[in-house]
């Protein structure tokens, strides 16, 4: 199976399989929207490749008690709370389980915008080819609350792509996204980080020169 590098490394792989299926097409540029802060490294090799807009799509992932790295749902932007079902089933939880965890997750949301945004408004995605990246979709529920959240706001096409996925997360976003390219999905998936050699935590700082420095190429 394939063990990337790097963000960087995989953001390069990755771009070559989104060049082949964004369409060719008179009219706005694609549109790239990284979920950070991880897939901000991965879109802006992507957002370069096909000559798309970048810009960012914030989402939150709503944890299971004890299990911090266990996502079951997400909020993105100032969309509902999505939550994965069958994960809520077999720890015997329900949605209202999660009103503080929503909470929290909005200020927290909030707090990002302010620091990735600053003043600028959000994308408009309304009739535009969007492309949400990330470095890997392990449960899925993050992607598809951003998903979700853009759908509302009338994308002509939406895809997913992330350099490694875990099978069946592939499979649940089906619904949710137009296309989903995954360039790995190994059948032995427990976490993005596997398959990558460097897979170092990234800061908002990091976040802050990606963006910047693609702004200014």
């Amino acid at each position: 199976m394939t063990i990337f590098a790097n963000r960087d490394e995989a953001g390069r792989q990755l771009a070559e399989a989104v060049a082949a299926q964004v369409r060719k097409h008179p009219g706005p540029a694609p549109l790239v929207l990284a979920l950070p802060r991880g897939g901000v490294p991965v879109a802006v090799r992507v957002a370069a490749r096909v000559g798309a807009e970048l810009d960012i799509v914030i989402a939150r992932k709503l944890t299971a008690p004890g299990r911090p790295e266990f996502g079951v749902g997400a909020i993105a932007e100032d969309g509902p709370p999505v939550f994965d079902e069958d994960s809520l089933a077999d720890l015997g939880l329900a949605p209202e389980d999660f009103a503080e965890s929503v909470t929290a997750g909005r200020a927290e949301l909030t707090r990002r915008t302010r620091e990735y945004r600053g003043d600028r408004p959000p994308p408009d995605p309304t009739g535009r080819e969007v492309v949400v990246v990330d470095d890997g979709l392990a449960t899925g529920v993050t992607a598809r609350a951003a998903l979700r959240w853009l759908r509302g706001h009338h994308p002509a096409r939406l895809v997913f792509a992330a350099p490694v996925c875990a099978p069946e997360a592939h499979d649940r976003l089906g619904g949710a996204a137009d296309t989903v390219i995954c360039l790995s999905e190994p059948p032995d998936f427990h976490a993005v980080g596997q398959w990558y050699e460097d897979f170092g935590q990234l800061s908002d700082a990091d976040v802050d020169q990606a963006l910047r420095g693609f702004a200014h190429t």
